[in-house]
């Protein structure tokens, strides 16, 4: 019998696809969220896991040294906030997991675990929590702030930080509220505390003011690509976002999360690596072949990709030319596993020009163009041999159209069903039990 993993997607909250003949006839109303509700909705009759909602707070120059590419190709901006989406899509859905992304660099934690828990009870158990440190100096600077602390040490507040509020949601104890008519008490204060938190970064006297949500704590998701950053999810995080470079990157990552974790007295099984990958479905694997080709050919798409790109590592990719060998030895203070990873190209040796870093870059990791059928078989035949544990989806290009939602949530996913590779109905009420189910 196959195993079973699990299925998200990854997105933000940002316009879809809106400069093509698979545009949706009310994208010029994206902003109201009804789009993403209506995607939801369609992942949840799919059985999907998870909905992560992604999520920056800047428009991006760092590509030109100029805001036009980000806004010219609506690539990092306009990006709105994830939270009230999320609440909309909680209060859409009733079975499937919310995630949103909230940065431990400008939310103050007393906010963020208010936040946390309100949602958490909106959504009865289903929200989590995508746990980022900004890595964009033009984000510090929408906050009075002239830059980013340097990589490392943005991990130590993290650290601190999820430390706070994880006594905030202890605050209360979970039978605090007792709502005893006799004594006409709705909550004990013998178990409701302050913190009284005093560390390095922050400061918090706590109680929180809000219920024991249904998880007590969301389920939390972290992406860490970095020694640092894998050492915090490792200890942290119930799933991880994570891209490997075929299916020798991912078994690596997937054997070093385990390791990390076990060495950090945590059960290596309660940890869900998700890999993110952008299938390309049609009914043969011409067809499939032939939108992909259609993706890559569209006018916008290199320059798309770059300014994407440029916006993580806050490196100008526009000074390189597309068709000469890039210099190897770039760095950043920005997202270091994201360099990593599209320096990395497919893995052979010798320098890479631009263009085809950015053409593998739309591969994330792992190949899957074809029918539902063959890209449900290739995806089973991956997790068999990484030992992994599910998916992320993100489409190919980014931006979203109902066109590539239908082909996902009617297509691919009812192929990985029929092939017993995932779920076909919701049997636990949290989040975090639904990712600890299998």
């Amino acid at each position: 019998m196959p195993k079973k993993f699990h299925m998200g997607w990854f997105m933000n909250f940002i316009p879809p696809e809106w400069d093509t003949e698979w545009a949706s006839p009310d994208v010029k109303n994206w902003a109201n969220g009804k789009f993403y509700v209506d995607m939801a909705q369609s992942m949840e009759r799919a059985c999907f896991d998870l909905i992560m909602i992604e999520d920056t707070v800047m428009v991006a120059d760092a590509y030109g040294g100029t805001m036009e590419g980000a806004l010219k190709h609506s690539a990092f901006a306009p990006k709105h906030d994830p939270i009230p989406l999320a609440v909309l899509i909680a209060g859409s859905t009733s079975r499937m997991g919310v995630v949103a992304t909230m940065s431990t660099s400008f939310y103050p934690p007393y906010l963020l675990a208010r936040a946390c828990s309100t949602v958490d009870s909106i959504a009865e158990g289903r929200f989590g929590w995508n746990i980022v440190s900004s890595a964009e100096d033009r984000a510090a600077q929408n906050f009075g702030l002239t830059g980013l602390p340097e990589h490392d040490e943005r991990y130590n507040v993290a650290e601190e930080y999820f430390d706070v509020v994880n006594q905030l949601w202890d605050s209360w104890e979970p039978d605090a509220v007792v709502m005893d008519r006799e004594t006409n008490t709705y909550a004990d204060y013998n178990k409701v505390r302050t913190i009284d938190f005093d560390g390095k970064y922050f400061k918090s006297r706590g109680p929180l003011n809000t219920v024991p949500s249904p998880q007590h704590r969301p389920a939390f998701l972290q992406a860490g690509a970095s020694p640092r950053g894998r050492a915090f999810a490792a200890g942290a995080a119930d799933a991880i976002i994570a891209v490997g470079t075929g299916i020798e990157g991912m078994k690596e990552y997937r054997d070093d999360i385990r390791t990390r974790a076990e060495a950090a007295g945590r059960d290596p099984d309660d940890i869900k690596l998700l890999f993110v990958v952008s299938p390309t479905i049609a009914a043969t694997e011409a067809e499939a072949r032939a939108e992909v080709e259609r993706i890559h050919n569209h006018p916008s798409y290199i320059e798309k990709s770059l300014v994407n790109i440029s916006s993580n590592t806050e490196i100008d990719f526009k000074q390189f030319d597309l068709d000469e060998p890039l210099p190897e030895g770039l760095t950043t203070n920005g997202e270091r596993g994201s360099l990593e990873y599209f320096m990395r190209g497919d893995g052979s040796p010798g320098p890479k020009t631009l263009r085809e870093l950015v053409l593998h870059r739309a591969k994330r990791g792992l190949e899957l163009v074809g029918t539902p059928e063959q890209v449900a078989k290739k995806m089973g035949e991956a997790m068999e041999e990484v030992g992994g544990d599910g998916f992320l989806i993100s489409k190919p290009g980014w931006d979203l159209s109902r066109t590539y939602i239908n082909a996902i949530c009617d297509g691919l996913m009812p192929a990985l069903q029929r092939q017993g590779l995932a779920r076909t109905e919701y049997t636990k009420s949290t989040l975090r039990e639904t990712l600890r189910e299998f």
